[in-house]
């Protein structure tokens, strides 16, 4: 990794963490609209860019539990930043297949394993006693927020590809 791409890649970092904590009411738990998700498209047009938004993510959920304002604590350290990286290595394997003129995997990705990943996280520690339950409930609310994040971001990936800010 040259000089360039890690600096794209810390640049990514801190405006992932940036954002998300400048909006941490909304950022964290069950009902949240995370826009720094938004940058989990990133892969479909620049492959390093996992690295930033993973990194962005595990400050973000560090930060928020280190702060009291991640409800999920340390977990989400661990739980939510694994979501953000098995997403953006798909999203970066599923770009150029398209249906309908649409990445609808990668797009999909961020949605579908923050629904299973961080609904089950918010289903293990707020209703232990139904997981199965707690998971479609928790999910679904997380998988709200994580498509108006995938919507704002897909607008950001098409005004992104006219510039040559990610070209080599």
């Amino acid at each position: 990794m040259n000089t360039r791409t890690l600096t794209r890649v810390a640049l990514i970092a801190a405006v992932y963490t940036a954002v998300s904590l400048a909006i941490a009411p909304y950022a964290f738990g069950n009902i949240q609209v995370r826009i720094s998700e938004a940058l989990t498209l990133l892969p479909l047009i620049y492959q390093p860019s996992i690295w930033g938004i993973t990194l962005g993510c595990f400050l973000t959920n560090l930060i928020g539990a280190m702060m009291g304002v991640n409800p999920t604590g340390y977990l989400d350290a661990v739980l939510g930043t694994s979501a953000t990286l098995i997403a953006g290595l798909i999203t970066w394997h599923f770009r150029e297949k398209k249906t309908f003129g649409l990445p609808l995997v990668s797009l999909a990705a961020p949605i579908v394993l923050n629904f299973f990943i961080v609904g089950a996280e918010l289903a293990f520690l707020f209703m232990p006693e139904n997981k199965l339950l707690g998971t479609l409930i928790f999910g679904s609310e997380v998988a709200v927020g994580e498509l108006i994040s995938v919507v704002i971001g897909w607008f950001l990936i098409q005004a992104l590809k006219k510039t040559k800010i990610f070209a080599e």
